[in-house]
């Protein structure tokens, strides 16, 4: 993350892409985590000079995202990349082998075609214990991914769960269906990424 804090220091300019599903899309709400970065980098960074690609497709699994990341991601020749894929892959029977090869896929493609550098977040900590079990096995899945390219991982989900045990009502941080943030869920995930920075 080296590279990227000085030229947002510096004032040079920059590009960040945000690439994953619903989560970073900003699913339903007027404000997801990567609007609400912006507001923190810009806060942090008063020089910085840089653009923030929301690259985030509803319904995504990791193999989807896999089809699309030279179009969205390395066509784009970015500085810096957040890269979130999961739960859909958890939801939808996908092994946590094949999630993780295509997340092996999706981070070598990244590394082999641009500069850029990279940070992988996990998704968001589930209420109903048994659907936790199954999201923290991708996570931890995630974890050992990112020790052995060494990259940063982003523990949206320790977060989250940190939030909650701390008083957070987690109704208040998902809509309807109890996955998908509310603004004030976006707000979290985002200040879990502006940790790195």
């Amino acid at each position: 993350m080296n590279k990227i804090k000085q030229k947002l220091q510096n004032g040079e300019k920059a590009l960040i892409v945000g690439f994953g599903d619903s989560l970073t899309q900003g699913w339903m709400t007027r404000k997801g985590y990567l609007d609400f970065l912006d507001e923190m980098l810009k806060g942090k960074y008063p020089r910085c000079n840089y653009t923030i690609l929301n690259r985030g497709t509803p319904g995504d699994t990791s193999d989807a995202g896999l089809y699309r990341i030279m179009r969205d991601v390395v066509d784009e020749d970015p500085d810096l990349v957040l890269v979130q894929f999961a739960l859909n892959d958890a939801y939808l029977g996908v092994s946590r082998g094949a999630f993780i090869n295509y997340m092996r896929q999706i981070i070598n493609s990244i590394k082999n075609n641009t500069f850029a550098e990279m940070l992988v977040l996990t998704s968001v900590y589930l209420l109903n214990p048994r659907e936790n079990i199954v999201a923290e096995d991708f996570y931890a899945a995630l974890e050992d991914l990112c020790r052995e390219e060494e990259l940063g991982i982003v523990k949206v989900h320790e977060h989250w769960k940190n939030a909650v045990h701390a008083g957070v009502d987690h109704h208040e941080l998902v809509q309807g269906d109890g996955v998908h943030p509310t603004v004030k869920g976006y707000r979290l995930m985002a200040e879990a990424v502006f940790e790195f920075f």
